[in-house]
């Protein structure tokens, strides 16, 4: 039970420590360009990143109608 819960110890710090980097590196972001965190935030998790969620598996299933392609196109597998 013991290594339970230092395994949960350890993932606590590690997660608060990965939410401090974050928060830190946002913060000076703000600060660098004279916007604020909220703004930033905004920026991150309104815009940037619904757009990777719907433009990488895009260009995921893209490359690999391309890969098959080509692999048609050589004789390979």
């Amino acid at each position: 039970m013991e290594n339970l819960n230092n395994l949960y110890q350890t993932i606590m710090y590690i997660g608060g420590v990965i939410y401090a980097y974050c928060t830190d590196f946002t913060i000076n972001l703000a600060n660098l360009t004279g916007t604020s965190y909220y703004e930033i935030n905004f920026f991150f998790f309104c815009v940037l990143f619904p757009f990777l969620i719907i433009v990488l598996p895009v260009i995921a299933v893209i490359l690999k109608f391309r890969l098959r392609s080509l692999k048609k196109r050589y004789g390979l597998y």
